[in-house]
């Protein structure tokens, strides 16, 4: 065992996308920054085992059915059969190219990266315990961790890994299954549902709550829950899960739905039901720091109870997303560096679903804005209806706007269709510079293009929509 001792401004735990985003701020800074990491490569799991792989999948499927549909578009595939080991070698060196791109930026602002499980032993100091033994004692005035998540599970749930498993083991599958039962309708369920329904997976969805994607708009939810029974895949909600068993190769799920109790039977079950923080041997114990169910407890500029000691990303009680995670870490880093930075508005958050259609959102749904209180007034506007999704092909889809009848300000943006994850920034930018309805009908949108149906949909809140 070996032993070294250094001294850094801010050390980092975890070079996930909070962690890393945080360090090159730092760096950005002048303070002298350190990362802790135990996977072999940086990036966390959004870029080793949550969003860029699944995203990587996700496109493979998305041409995929393009193909499938390419002689209505006059192009005449003959043969279009899906190659899946090379879709997860594609897969493969996109990670690995961001990985050493997260590698790269590193080195570039300065931050010196240490491999190894990190242990808070106290205030001001970390030992990271190498994979072959070695130990090195970091001294740091800061600490910010950034330590993520990982699968929740259950009891009455025997994960295995080879039949009963998580969203980790469901990105190594060597070959697509020939069923799957999705247990919960979040994003990553029902991600991965489109995902291998596409690539001709028999697929079922278990959902305890009464709709798909329970934190979108509630007609969002609908039109998801029509094109994907179009699509063949079979959802069920108020679906209480009782249990699954391994028997004969398959698993055979049980769960009570109309208070009936009902068998499904897959060759693979996946968990996708939640996360937790990911804290375990972290030494927190050592600190002053915090918990409340299983989150570490910070203020509006991410300090914990225990003084210079700061927590982003998963293991905070906020969205569990990447973008959210980086904006946390930046919060974070300039807090430390004296710059009194703008805390983070979380009504303001970007949500995306990388399903077929595609669902975004930004700011209230109509239930959340009824509930606090609002004038509500809503627009609508079907996505198929303008000639660029005529022209791809889109033939579902919904923008729906929610707006303060009194002040006329936008409260929040929702879609369902093509391309939106990419437009509904227009939503995000809005938000911030607190947009009324008029000021959007009144920005022009090119023809033809889908943001079109956005500009109908805030007309449509002002009862003038044109194309309807």
């Amino acid at each position: 065992m070996s032993s070294s001792t250094e001294t850094f401004d801010v050390t980092i735990i975890g070079a996930g996308p909070g962690g890393y985003v945080a360090a090159i701020r730092a760096g950005q800074l002048g303070l002298k920054a350190a990362i802790i990491e135990k996977d072999k490569n940086l990036g966390g799991t959004c870029l080793l085992r949550g969003c860029i792989p699944t995203k990587s999948l996700l496109h493979t499927a998305d041409l995929l059915d393009e193909f499938k549909h390419a002689r209505e578009h006059g192009i005449v595939a003959t043969e279009v059969s899906l190659d899946f080991g090379q879709a997860q070698k594609r897969k493969g060196k996109v990670v690995l190219k961001l990985a050493k791109g997260v590698e790269f930026l590193m080195r570039k602002n300065k931050v010196q990266v240490f491999k190894g499980a990190a242990h808070i032993d106290g205030p001001g100091h970390v030992t990271v315990s190498g994979s072959e033994g070695s130990t090195q004692v970091i001294q740091t005035k800061n600490i910010i961790i950034a330590t993520g998540s990982v699968p929740r599970s259950f009891p009455t749930l025997p994960i295995d890994g080879e039949r009963i498993i998580t969203s980790d083991e469901i990105l190594e599958l060597k070959e697509i299954p020939k069923s799957l039962i999705v247990l919960g309708a979040g994003a990553v369920g029902v991600e991965f549902a489109s995902m291998f329904a596409r690539f001709g997976t028999d697929v079922t969805i278990l959902e305890l709550l009464p709709r798909l994607l329970p934190i979108e708009d509630e007609e969002i939810s609908a039109e998801l829950g029509k094109a994907f029974k179009k699509q063949g895949i079979k959802a069920f909600t108020s679906a209480n899960f009782q249990s699954a068993v391994i028997e004969n190769g398959n698993v055979r799920a049980t769960a009570r739905i109309n208070d009936e109790d009902r068998e499904f039977t897959a060759e693979k079950f996946l968990v996708a039901v939640g996360r937790r923080a990911y804290t375990d041997g972290l030494g927190l114990e050592n600190t002053r720091v915090e918990l409340e169910r299983g989150y570490i407890k910070i203020d509006d500029h991410m300090r914990t109870a225990e003084p210079n000691v700061y927590a982003i990303g998963d293991v905070i009680p906020t969205p569990w997303l990447a973008h959210v995670a980086s904006a946390e870490g930046i919060l974070a880093v300039e807090t430390i560096a004296g710059k009194d930075p703008r805390t983070i508005n979380y009504d303001h958050v970007p949500s995306c679903t990388y399903c077929q259609p595609e669902v975004a959102s930004v700011g209230l749904t109509e239930a959340k804005a009824r509930e606090r209180g609002y004038d509500v007034k809503v627009g609508h506007f079907p996505i198929p209806v303008v000639a660029k999704a005529q022209i791809l092909g889109a033939t579902e889809g919904l923008v729906k706007v929610v707006s303060d009848a009194r002040y006329d300000e936008l409260l929040g943006l929702h879609l369902i269709g093509p391309h939106a994850t990419e437009l509904i920034v227009e939503g995000c930018v809005a938000l911030q510079m607190e947009s009324t309805v008029e000021e959007l009908i009144n920005t022009m949108h090119a023809h033809p293009t889908v943001s079109e149906s956005m500009h109908e949909a805030f007309e449509d809140a002002h009862g003038m929509v044109i194309h309807v």
